[in-house]
């Protein structure tokens, strides 16, 4: 099953780096250029037409690249009336790149292409994760009356010394320690993250500098942008066309099936689901009602747990005295009967000190669910398993997958959403860390291990990409807003008119 998922997103290969590797033979966004291709048959771009653009990249010489491997994004978007999609980039394997758009409103369309990492700098991650997987490490207090003791905890520690085992008995989840003299495994009290060993080579970091090669915009070679014209009904399909849903209308088999696009600073879907925007107290308070929401993971859905206390002055918090950054959370809407959690999942995780009492896994979590029609489950888990092989984080998810059937089987009512993994602001620590390529990645995981499980997704990488605000780990409120109003149209599907 791994082989198969790692096969599912192999990425392709990557030149092996030179000892003497010079940055002038690497990918130079500054040099490389995007040229909009006229549409096909002539003419005019239409609302439900497809939009190419080819990207060839160039070294800092101004050499035409022979290879592929360079990570891309791109967007269509118009800031005017705050309309944005994501494109799909296409690696031909020869030093160019197509971006693929669907055009799904009228008018202006500007393009946009960043440069995340060259190729260059894709072979040095690589080799990070298969190399030093442990560069991120963690620590455990240990404490016995007066005597305590600190010592290192990972996925993975060198034998040679003492360990203690807190592999999970019910998941199988590994996790280790190193024993403290003096002090049993069973005094364990703590998890916190320890450090972070940076061991580049100065050339290796150079693949990776702000306003040189590090998520930095392309220049087209022309035009930017392209006037996007109304189109007849014929091309119409449920308020939106695809323009291979037309027979015969499309000659080209590079085919963008985006999840959605925003219109006027709202998130659209096509994936059949209508999103409804919840602006009042009174809409999500009436959506809400008479339901659990649990929500499980990192950060990012912590943000959720925090929009939703902050949005309804009613849902008050019962204070647990836990970590702001951990949880556990609950807050509690007594005249509308709405009741939401939140817990942190479990290590590997980067926050401060936690009590290990509160480390608790996801799986296990919702064994312990009961489920049913009110019931809503949230889950969002990416960010912290970015340095490990991806074989970690694909027991991890395939231990949810799991336990998510398992709540289905016994309670079909239950309504389980994925929250994606997003793109964030890098920098070098950040990109070591917490790429973006490590985290599309983990993306495209998350997506083959659910594709068929009864679960819903929220899809913050395209709805990250496509928005007009800077990518950051944790969204700006307007993006989490959009978020969230696809999670309550999820549990809402057909909410009263007059709530709105």
């Amino acid at each position: 099953m791994a082989d198969l998922l790692k096969d599912s997103i192999a990425w392709p290969k990557t030149l092996s780096l030179s000892s003497y590797l010079s940055l002038n033979h690497t990918s130079d966004p500054a040099h490389s250029t995007f040229t909009i291709l006229p549409p096909n048959g002539g003419g005019g771009w239409y609302v439900g037409d497809q939009l190419e653009v080819l990207i060839e990249i160039y070294d800092f010489h101004g050499r035409p690249k022979k290879s592929g491997g360079d990570f891309l994004l791109a967007r269509l978007h118009n800031p005017y009336i705050y309309a944005g999609v994501a494109g799909q980039v296409l690696d031909h394997r020869n030093g160019s790149y197509s971006a693929i758009f669907s055009l799904p409103w009228e008018g202006l369309a500007q393009v946009e292409v960043i440069l995340v990492h060259p190729s260059e700098g894709i072979t040095v991650l690589e080799k990070l994760t298969q190399e030093q997987p442990g560069r991120i490490f963690f620590r455990s207090s240990f404490r016995w009356g007066s005597l305590i003791k600190t010592t290192i905890c990972n996925i993975c520690l060198n034998a040679t010394q003492r360990l203690c085992n807190y592999t999970d008995l019910n998941t199988g989840e590994p996790w280790f320690c190193y024993k403290p003299n003096k002090l049993s495994c069973d005094a364990r009290i703590t998890h916190s993250r320890g450090g972070f060993i940076q061991n580049l080579q100065p050339m290796e970091e150079k693949l990776f500098e702000n306003g040189v090669n590090l998520k930095v915009p392309i220049p087209a070679s022309g035009p930017a942008h392209i006037q996007v014209l109304n189109q007849m009904d014929y091309f119409y399909k449920s308020a939106f066309n695809f323009p291979w849903d037309a027979p015969g209308e499309m000659s080209n088999p590079i085919r963008s099936r985006p999840a959605g696009y925003y219109y006027q600073g709202a998130w659209q879907s096509l994936d059949g689901t209508q999103v409804h925007q919840f602006n009042t107290i009174t809409s999500i308070n009436q959506c809400l009602k008479n339901k659990v929401v649990h929500l499980y993971g990192d950060s990012t859905i912590r943000q959720w747990f925090e929009h939703l206390n902050k949005s309804l002055p009613d849902l008050k918090e019962f204070d647990l005295q836990s970590s702001r950054q951990t949880g556990p959370f609950i807050a509690l809407d007594y005249a509308n009967n709405i009741y939401v959690t939140f817990r942190c999942h479990g290590p590997p995780i980067r926050f401060g000190t936690t009590p290990v009492s509160q480390l608790h896994y996801i799986a296990n979590e919702l064994d312990r669910v009961v489920g049913g029609n009110n019931t809503v489950i949230v889950i969002g888990i990416w960010s912290h398993f970015s340095t490990f092989p991806i074989e970690v984080y694909i027991r991890r998810l395939l231990n949810i997958r799991k336990a998510v059937v398992r709540l289905l089987k016994r309670a079909p009512g239950t309504l389980v959403i994925i929250r994606t993994a997003n793109p964030k602001s890098l920098t070098l620590y950040e990109t070591l860390t917490n790429s973006d390529w490590y985290s599309l990645q983990y993306d495209r995981v998350l997506r083959a291990i659910f594709k068929r499980v009864k679960v819903k997704l929220v899809d913050a990488w395209e709805m990250s990409i496509a928005h007009h605000l800077p990518h950051s780990l944790h969204p700006e409120p307007p993006i989490v807003k959009n978020m969230i109003d696809v999670m309550l149209s999820y549990i809402c599907p057909s909410p009263t008119p007059e709530n709105f």
